[in-house]
């Protein structure tokens, strides 16, 4: 399979930088509180000097939202959504390793940082343009079906694995205990975002590598290298 965004998607949003981070090898059983305290102090200093709303990772995004027709304070991407809860509380729920230690480098980068578990992507998959014909899978097990032109992580079977871009992810691909290999996307916009996520994506994979039996693979995907295509499994011994 090969991930990948639309030409659409870069023609219409020029200032976009992805990363990707794969691995294999994930399992529930990884002690990753010192890294989720880490990321989370980093976010708390921020947020002492301003609202995430300030950030300029959060305002790149919430442009972004404005140019797909949707009002960004109702729809507001994953990462805004997680600094405001963890600046309400104080902290964030656990819910598997993987996804508490990317929601604190998410917290960290004001970033989004979507984990998905790739045994639940049929073939390939690629943020495009909703046609309307697609399933969603709320975490509650209902089902939607995203308006035609919402941007969407849509795989070759015509599930979207995300809704409003950046907003919402499936409950479908969502990582869970059985879960064992992933795809790890990172999205930004913001002027320093060339700059910030090559540094976002070595730390992901960093990250994965002390706590995990994973070899991670990882890319920064532009205009002229849109696509990211994981490693074939290793030959069994």
């Amino acid at each position: 399979m090969y991930f990948q965004h639309a030409p659409a998607i870069w023609r219409d949003f020029p200032e976009l930088v992805p990363g990707v981070v794969w691995a294999d090898g994930v399992t529930p059983a990884a002690d990753v509180a010192g890294g989720i305290a880490r990321f989370s102090d980093i976010a708390q200093s921020r947020l002492a000097a301003a609202a995430e709303s300030e950030f300029p990772e959060i305002q790149a995004w919430r442009r972004a939202f404005a140019r797909m027709g949707l009002k960004p304070t109702q729809y507001r991407c994953a990462s805004e959504s997680l600094l405001r809860r963890f600046r309400k509380e104080g902290s964030l729920p656990s819910l598997h390793p993987l996804v508490d230690l990317c929601n604190a480098i998410s917290l960290a980068y004001a970033t989004p940082v979507a984990a998905l578990d790739l045994t639940e992507i049929a073939g390939n998959l690629e943020v495009r343009y909703a046609t309307g014909d697609e399933e969603y899978q709320t975490f509650a097990g209902e089902e939607e079906h995203p308006a035609p032109g919402e941007v969407i992580f849509a795989d070759e079977a015509g599930y979207a694995h995300a809704r409003r871009w950046t907003n919402r992810q499936s409950g479908r691909s969502a990582v869970r205990d059985c879960t064992a290999s992933v795809l790890i996307v990172a999205e930004a916009q913001h002027a320093s975002a060339p700059a910030d996520m090559p540094h976002l994506i070595a730390t992901i994979a960093a990250e994965l590598t002390a706590h995990w039996p994973a070899s991670p693979a990882t890319a920064l995907l532009t205009p002229t290298a849109p696509s990211f295509t994981p490693p074939p499994p290793s030959p069994l011994l």
